[in-house]
């Protein structure tokens, strides 16, 4: 059995990609968990990771692939709920959005891609976006 965080943001080209990397490897698996987490930066109304689209179309994709799915969510950094969630609930593997960027910029990965791989032991997928 896998267990897998995935983090999620409101970028749906984004996800697919993810929800893509995660099939994949579920294929080969004996089993699979997935914790889906969404971190609000600020969110004083109160939303739900319910109304995230990428987080629904995740959810509905990876149960359909035989993955078992529990919806996370959270607010403030989002680097250190990340590592916070994939400690709290012992996962196998990270699984983040990574954003295009300029030849130059590719050198480095965003500051919370960066700060999830160096804050954790566990291994940290990194996937860009799939094309709609």
């Amino acid at each position: 059995m896998v267990r897998l965080l995935l983090a999620l943001d409101d970028d749906l080209a984004q996800a697919r990609a993810q929800i893509t990397a995660v099939e994949n490897m579920v294929e080969t698996a004996d089993g699979a968990e997935a914790y889906l987490l969404h971190v609000f930066d600020d969110n004083p109304e109160g939303a739900s990771v319910k109304q995230v689209e990428a987080v629904r179309e995740t959810k509905d994709r990876l149960e359909a692939a035989g993955v078992t799915v529990e919806l996370l969510e959270s607010s403030g950094d989002p680097a250190g709920e990340i590592l916070r969630y994939a400690e709290e609930y012992d996962v196998d593997q990270i699984c983040v959005g990574g954003r295009k960027r300029t030849p130059a910029g590719k050198a480095l990965f965003g500051s919370v891609t960066q700060d999830v791989i160096l804050g954790t032991h566990c291994p940290v997928l990194v996937c860009g976006s799939e094309d709609e």
